[in-house]
Order: C-alpha cells, then structure tokens, then sequence
C-alpha cells in the first residue's frame, strides 16, 4: 500500500487487555503501518515529574504514594480496577494528556507519508479517539482473557478485577459509523487473526486507492 500524507488511513485498534492488541499493531507494523500505543503515552504523560503524576497523586493521596513520593503504579491499578468511580477520576486526569500526544503522533505519521497509522488503545472510545479514526478494529479473546492475564503474572484476583472492569468493552467497539471489525473472537485462532489482518489491510488498499482517485 503506497500513500501520501493526505491519503494515510487511521485504525483503531481496541480490546480488552491481554487480547493481542499488540500483536495485531506488531503484524500491521510489518506492513509499514506507524503504530500509537496510547497507553504506553498514559505511562509517559504521569511520569515523575510530570503535571499528570502530580495530578493523580493529588487525587489519590498516600495509599498511591511510594516511599520516595512517586506513584505506585500497582497500587493505582488495585484501587482503580476495583472501584469505577475512582477508575472515572483516573480518567478524566489521564485521558485528556493522551489526546494531544495521540494526534500529534497521527499528524507525523500523515507527515511521513505512512499508508496507514494504528492508534492502539483499550480506551479508544472513552478518551475520544475514535472518532479521528477512519475504522475501528476490535480484538476479543473471551474465555482465555483470564488464562492470559494470569501467564503474564498478574494475580488470579487482579485479573479478574481488569476484566470486571473492561466488562462489556466490546460493545463499545461499535462507535457510530465505525462499525468494528472483530479480528479475534472467543473461538478464534492466532492463524485466523493474521488471515482477518491480511483481508483488512488488503481492503484497506482498495480504501487507499479510492481516496487517491477521488
């Protein structure tokens, strides 16, 4: 897929966590796709020494403070991941400092002639950035969500608090006219992922070559 700057096509690519969003970008990226991980911008944006660190620790005081004064990242996920409201507060500091990060990226990528960038996000609808995207992908693994989870590391009760609290993500793939593909389903298999990718990048072409005609 060739491209120029106005002919570059956004994907958003959303899930629930541990679903293979970042192995979707990665097969994306062999394709010369620029990819946007969004959460990775939410760590960068409440570093230390950041307006957004010091924001969530004055949201959440000492329970989230380490020794040094820092933010404990695992202690904010136990907290958030167990309580939407606090989850809510999380977002409305975060997600407004990922935005501007998010389409700047986007605009770098249009700049460089990219055929297509991928803004990888589990929030991708809740902090508004699937509407500067021209499709939606969702990636959904159902039942062995939690089996993934746990192999990474995570503790069986923390697993299940990010899955109770990412409940019904899925259903928010479907965004107005962004009607999401679903490229990983609860039966699906890694082989039947890469041909959905394949079938979408080629479509994707034909998407690029129409944009270049008219």
């Amino acid at each position: 897929m060739r491209s120029a700057p106005d002919q570059t096509l956004t994907i958003g690519l959303t899930g629930p966590i541990g679903c293979g969003k970042s192995t979707v970008a990665g097969w994306l990226a062999e394709r010369r796709a620029r990819s946007i991980d969004a959460d990775a911008i939410a760590r960068e944006v409440t570093a230390p020494g950041t307006p957004g660190h010091d924001a969530v620790l004055a949201r959440f005081g000492d329970p989230v403070r380490t020794s040094d004064g820092t933010l404990d990242r695992s202690a904010l996920a136990r907290i958030v991941f167990a309580d939407a409201d606090a989850l809510g507060s999380l977002e409305r500091i975060v997600h407004p400092l990922v935005r501007p990060r998010v389409l700047e990226a986007i605009e770098d990528a249009r700049r460089s002639a990219a055929p297509a960038v991928v803004v990888e996000a589990i929030k991708l609808v809740e902090g508004g950035l699937a509407e500067v995207c021209d499709e939606v992908w969702l990636v959904s693994c159902g039942e062995t969500q939690r089996e993934r989870l746990v192999a990474r590391g995570l503790a069986p009760d923390d697993a299940d608090r990010r899955i109770a609290a990412q409940a019904g993500l899925e259903d928010r793939g479907f965004v107005g006219a962004h009607r999401a593909m679903v490229l990983l389903d609860p039966e699906g298999t890694l082989a039947h992922g890469k041909g959905a990718v394949d079938a979408g990048w080629r479509r994707l072409g034909r998407a690029c070559s129409d944009r270049a005609r008219g």
